[in-house]
């Protein structure tokens, strides 16, 4: 088994298509099929279900995935210990977060460190923080800047970043907007406004008015900051959001919450053990505040 006819299998995985994992590797589709079906009968098994309309992959296929990304990331890994005796970073990083941050401004952090590592490939993907936490896990992300999930896998390393308050979001006219500050158990009445499942503070919000007694109704579900927002400036719910989320709108009366405040709370998370280029990029995020501070949010 060669690590090119691992590169071609992820990249048929990934594509769920012949001809576009061909066209991405510049390669011809007859020698990558001619390479997949080498890897199959060294395996004794197939690894892909093959129709006219659709490449999928078989139960065989999904277990060689995970396994197949981690060999590929140590493969990268053996050429970037090398490449760091002679004080270069080389190969890919693969990097994962969240839409917008307050700890760090992704974009800004990117650019500078391609400008000092140019023979770096560095590719950046969004999601929510469970998706982008597995990604690390299973060996597609070298890194994520992600929320501080419920539980750690062990296959990750999480470094803290960054911890604020979570706030009560609400319209101008609404019940609350006049209070100093409000407490959880006097939410159960009100119609709320959130991310989706996989999304970070809503994990958070969950499970702190869980905690508070608080049984809610999550009417409208928004995927980014300004929609999130603009929906609670229409009175169509309320939500708990980071206290950052404060500079986003006018339009939105922002109050602190009484009692013992949940915090939201922003990490990195990395492969155990963590690459070169991943340890060297986290290196140049320091604390908010002392690094690039982005002002935007997300979840």
């Amino acid at each position: 088994m060669e690590l090119r006819q691992l590169e071609h299998f992820v990249a048929v995985a990934e594509d769920c298509h012949f001809t576009r994992a061909a066209k991405r590797l510049h390669i011809a589709q007859s020698g990558l099929s001619a390479s997949i079906r080498s890897l199959e009968r060294e395996l004794g098994a197939p690894l892909f279900l093959r129709s006219t309309r659709q490449v999928r992959l078989t139960a065989e296929g999904q277990a060689l995935l995970v396994e197949a990304r981690k060999t590929l990331a140590a493969g990268d890994a053996a050429k970037g210990a090398v490449a760091a005796v002679r004080g270069l970073l080389r190969g890919t990083l693969s990097v994962g977060s969240l839409q917008c941050l307050h700890a760090v401004h992704v974009p800004a952090l990117l650019a500078g460190f391609v400008r000092e590592h140019p023979g770096l490939e560095v590719s950046l993907r969004h999601g929510g923080s469970g998706d982008l936490i597995d990604r690390v896990r299973t060996g597609s992300l070298d890194i994520a800047f992600v929320s501080r999930p419920r539980q750690i896998p062990d296959e990750v390393v999480v470094s803290a970043l960054d911890r604020e308050p979570l706030v009560l979001g609400c319209a101008l006219d609404h019940r609350f907007a006049d209070c100093d500050e409000v407490k959880l158990q006097d939410l159960g009445d009100e119609r709320f406004v959130d991310f989706t499942a996989d999304w970070g503070t809503r994990d958070l919000a969950d499970r702190v008015l869980a905690e508070a007694g608080v049984e809610r109704r999550v009417a409208l579900e928004a995927s980014d900051v300004h929609s999130l927002l603009d929906l609670v400036s229409f009175g169509l719910g309320v939500a708990l959001v980071p206290q950052s989320f404060t500079v986003k709108t006018d339009r939105v009366r922002f109050i602190p919450l009484a009692g013992d405040v949940p915090l939201w709370e922003t990490v990195a998370v990395t492969a155990d053990p963590t690459g070169k280029a991943a340890a060297a990029l986290l290196a140049k995020v320091g604390p908010a505040g002392d690094s690039q501070v982005s002002s935007c949010v997300s979840a």
